[in-house]
């Protein structure tokens, strides 16, 4: 019940706001938190006692149906809740860097003068349609759902409303078509190999093994494969782990088999280039068929750098811009070229565009070495989703398992494609690498890069 007292000629009420003050923890105590008045209305005084206890009881009313509101000088604002959200999230560097974009560009400023407390289901169906009318369909997508999360902290971690504004329903009203996937264009091995040849004339045998990688590992471009570092290449690994345990069991594991590791993914994080964890936390060891290893084994022989692959001029591809200098003109073609003191480039001839892959992300490429496993037919779904860094969901991930006969059968597999579809068609195949350079003459290649790595990644 409110409480009533006199104070001077002023008359205050004091009732219970349904809250609990909190600990250092942040977490409520059984101290229960009061709000209090002088009046109905700022400057209007209450006229007696009787008006002031009613009032309380109005209130205590509203705290009981979930009406109740902070005072303003309580509230907290939109702008400030969206500082404090990010500061209380643990995310890796790159979803957090994500986050924080999409707060700062749409949510941050549309909400801005408003308090977290104020905002209605009405309000956010009017957030949904300027999102959804203004942006496309997944990043509108990724904005909602990120404003979701941050309503339903802001009732169950902060306590700043009772309940979130967002409301899901089954859909009524104008019925409206859905969203569907791009469907893929096909993919032939033939064009895969037009983009190893274009590759290879913009960037040597390192982009021809590179293209050949991708497609036949399912490595995540650019970040796995940027970071393939010497000493997890199939030629080194698994002699090269540092980790004895895994070591030993990959030694025993692998004995007949050629295999990489997928240990790092590498990105740009505050300025200065790290290794992180791959997506995921997917950590994963995928045999490789003899052609493949064969060259890696003649790549790594080219170069004396801790990196599998390297750019034209030796340096780590982090330091490149490789959608513009390397993947458009393997993908989109390229006129012909002069080299020079003018030019400052090397010379090239004409390189010709891959149709099948117009517009499309290198990224397709992982695509196409799952749909090529799939047409094997005989390759267990938890091998292949286990080479991509995907686990099962359910039982069937709790029990399955990646032995080594279904690793045997994938390196035939592929090895017997390459041999196939490749080598028996006819195909362009450049002559491996035989030059070795003054660095390797000099001193030992060496295994690993010193780039610092992020642990909570």
């Amino acid at each position: 019940m409110p409480s009533v007292e006199r104070r001077g000629q002023s008359i205050r009420v004091k009732w219970w706001s349904g809250e609990y003050h909190l600990d250092d923890d942040g977490k409520p105590t059984k101290k229960k938190r009061y709000d209090s008045a002088s009046g109905p209305e700022p400057g209007v005084p209450f006229r007696d006692e009787d008006e002031a206890y009613s009032y309380g009881l109005d209130r205590e009313s509203d705290v009981r149906n979930k009406r109740n509101r902070r005072k303003s000088v309580d509230r907290m604002g939109m702008a400030d809740y969206c500082d404090l959200w990010f500061e209380g999230t643990d995310l890796r560097h790159n979803s957090a860097k994500t986050n924080q974009s999409r707060l700062r560009a749409v949510i941050k400023p549309y909400w801005a003068q408003w308090t977290v407390d104020e905002i209605t289901p009405v309000e956010h169906e009017a957030f949904r349609r300027y999102v959804t009318g203004k942006y496309s369909y997944n990043y509108a997508k990724n904005v909602l759902g990120l404003f979701k999360m941050m309503m339903d902290d802001a009732v169950v971690k902060y306590r700043l409303r009772e309940e979130s504004p967002i409301i899901e329903q089954r859909r009524r009203g104008r019925y409206q078509k859905r969203q569907t996937r791009r469907v893929k264009r096909k993919l032939s091995l033939g064009s895969v190999h037009q983009l190893a040849v274009n590759a290879h004339t913009v960037w040597g045998f390192a982009g021809w093994a590179y293209i050949w990688t991708i497609a036949f590992t399912g490595m995540r471009p650019p970040g796995e494969t940027f970071a393939l570092q010497r000493g997890y290449s199939s030629p080194s690994w698994p002699a090269s782990e540092p980790d004895p345990e895994l070591r030993a069991e990959a030694q025993a594991r692998y004995e007949t088999l050629h295999a990489l590791r997928v240990q790092y993914q590498t990105y740009v994080a505050d300025g200065r280039q790290v290794l992180a964890a791959p997506k995921y936390d997917s950590w994963r060891t995928l045999v490789i068929p003899p052609f493949l290893h064969e060259m890696h084994a003649a790549l790594l022989a080219s170069h004396g750098k801790p990196w599998t692959f390297v750019s034209l001029t030796g340096k780590p591809l982090l330091d490149t811009n490789f959608d513009a200098n390397y993947w458009y003109p393997i993908r989109d073609g390229a006129p012909e070229r002069d080299s020079g003191p003018r030019y400052r480039r090397w010379a090239r001839p004409k390189i010709p565009a891959v149709e099948e892959m117009a517009g499309e992300d290198i990224y397709r490429l992982r695509h196409w070495h799952k749909a090529k496993l799939d047409e094997a037919g005989d390759i267990p779904r938890v091998a292949v989703e286990g080479r991509l860094g995907h686990e099962l969901p359910g039982v069937e991930g709790v029990y399955s398992e990646v032995t080594v006969a279904m690793e045997e059968r994938i390196v035939e597999y592929l090895q017997r494609v390459w041999e196939k579809e490749v080598v028996g068609a006819g195909l362009w195949t450049p002559p491996f690498p035989t030059a070795t350079p003054v660095d390797l003459l000099n001193a030992a290649p060496s295994l690993f890069s010193t780039l610092p790595v992020l642990e909570y990644e």
